[in-house]
């Protein structure tokens, strides 16, 4: 193997490239290109081992309470009087234009039938779909003025979670465990639970690792009561036997292991996984020990809230036990089953709205309760708001141009509204915000700077904000 060594002959650059020439003559790069496979195959480095932020850190974990298909921001958290005035009419020229995926050139403005009212010391306006939500508002900095590029289901969910509106790219979650690594060693470190419905127009993808190693990808948590399937020991089997038994698959895994191979390896690391699970999450994943006020708190035992609030309960044991990023998501299947109110905005909303109030509230109460809020930052959000005009005659359609997120914990300044949209709702004119911001604000928080999270592919440094992003100043 050593007649495959090239030795450089040329003027030494950087101390990497010295140490390099300098073994040249003596077989030292074969000789440590050995000593990193026996570390490899030995196990020594951890690519999950907890890293230092790069800074000092507000938050250590994210729940990300992501409310697929595109909630209306004018029927939830922007409320926009003159649009309800304007109702019927077509939308004044001074507003601009819009491009749309449904809504033809000549329809026309469409009014909320939502009653927002103040709430909190902050006095901020909440709709009548969120009572629950609107007590904890004075903990959450609502962002009435986010913006993203694409107007289409799939590459909107692509853009909201990696930063690009084509598949292929990392997901906020597989960046967050890559720059920070997990805190247990028991629990997948980045867990998405779908909704039982159905699967989304951007499909898993989205939620993916992408080029990163294939151990920063997420455990996708099932559907239903049993959302991780045989915990339990085979009967008959001891701990011991089934330790021996990991041994031995991991001595034959190891044997044959290339360095280079990082699914292979992302496998092994599943089997230990799922052995330290099998000993110690069931007992975080079994809400039959709860006691009966918290789940109340979150719906859970009661329609239409049990799913849900099941999940954000979830959730919230998982980040208690050191998991880094978790997803919540509202919304599968075909698209009125989802957040996406083509045909009927009230009837689609108030369905979804029941279906998720209380879960949020409760999460965030019981956060707060337990000293988690402080060190857990709480993302809600679509991948895009809807249209003032009327689809249909009483829907709305898909729109990027304008639209409401909110963050609550890790360190956010909670009580305020960040940017505007125009009167009707249409464009953010005041303090924009790109995905790519609210990605930044993320990492931030995290402790994590975007020019330094950066991962090689295809001769660039890649990075989740893509080119650049800035900090969401007015809530940090």
């Amino acid at each position: 193997m050593f007649n495959d060594i090239r030795c450089h002959r040329r003027p030494t650059r950087t101390r990497r490239e010295f140490v390099r020439d300098a073994f040249c003559g003596f077989g030292g790069l074969a000789l440590a290109s050995l000593l990193e496979q026996e570390q490899a195959r030995a196990g020594v480095v951890d690519p999950l081992a907890p890293k230092r932020p790069h800074r000092e850190a507000k938050a250590r974990s994210v729940i990300f309470l992501f409310m697929a298909g595109g909630p209306s921001h004018l029927e939830t958290f922007d409320p926009k009087p003159l649009l309800n005035r304007l109702e019927g009419q077509s939308r004044p020229k001074e507003f601009g234009e819009a491009k749309y995926q449904f809504v033809q050139s000549n329809a026309k403005l469409l009014g909320t039938r939502r009653t927002f009212r103040k709430y909190g010391q902050s006095g901020i306006e909440v709709s009548d779909l969120f009572p629950e939500t609107a007590r904890c508002i004075d903990d959450i900095a609502v962002i009435r003025s986010c913006h993203g590029d694409m107007v289409v289901h799939s590459a909107a969910q692509y853009e909201l979670f990696t930063g690009r509106t084509v598949p292929g790219f990392p997901s906020m979650g597989s960046w967050v465990l890559y720059g920070l690594g997990s805190e247990s060693d028991s629990l997948p470190a980045y867990v998405v639970m779908p909704d039982p419905k159905g699967a989304l127009e951007a499909g898993q993808p989205m939620y993916m690792h992408g080029f990163l190693p294939a151990v920063y990808q997420p455990t996708m948590f099932r559907p239903g009561e049993r959302p991780v399937l045989n915990l339990s020991l085979p009967e008959g089997v001891s701990n011991r036997e089934r330790t021996r038994t990991l041994q031995l698959i991991r001595e034959l895994n190891q044997a044959t292991l290339d360095p280079s191979d990082q699914e292979f390896a992302a496998r092994i690391n599943a089997y230990d996984l799922a052995f330290k699970m099998q000993t110690e999450a069931p007992e975080v994943l079994d809400l039959s020990r709860e006691p009966q006020e918290t789940l109340d708190l979150y719906g859970v035992g009661k329609e239409p809230t049990h799913d849900y609030g099941r999940r954000c309960l979830l959730a919230r044991k998982l980040v208690e036990n050191g998991v880094r990023f978790v997803c919540v998501v509202s919304g599968g299947g075909a698209g009125n089953m989802q957040w996406d109110a083509h045909g009927d905005i009230e009837e689609n909303h108030v369905r979804k709205a029941a279906e998720t109030d209380r879960p949020i509230a409760g999460l965030l109460k019981d956060l707060k309760r337990r000293g988690l809020l402080d060190s857990t930052l709480v993302l809600w959000g679509g991948e895009f708001g809807r249209s003032p005009e009327a689809e249909s005659g009483k829907g709305r359609d898909h729109h990027n141009l304008g639209f409401t997120m909110w963050m609550a914990g890790g360190g956010v300044k909670g009580g305020q509204v960040v940017g505007a949209t125009d009167a009707i709702g249409l464009r953010a004119i005041e303090q924009p915000y790109h995905f790519r911001d609210v990605h930044t604000t993320v990492l931030h928080q995290l402790g994590l700077d975007q020019h330094k999270l950066t991962y090689p592919h295809l001769g660039r440094d890649e990075r989740l904000t893509f080119v650049e992003g800035k900090v969401i100043q007015e809530i940090v």
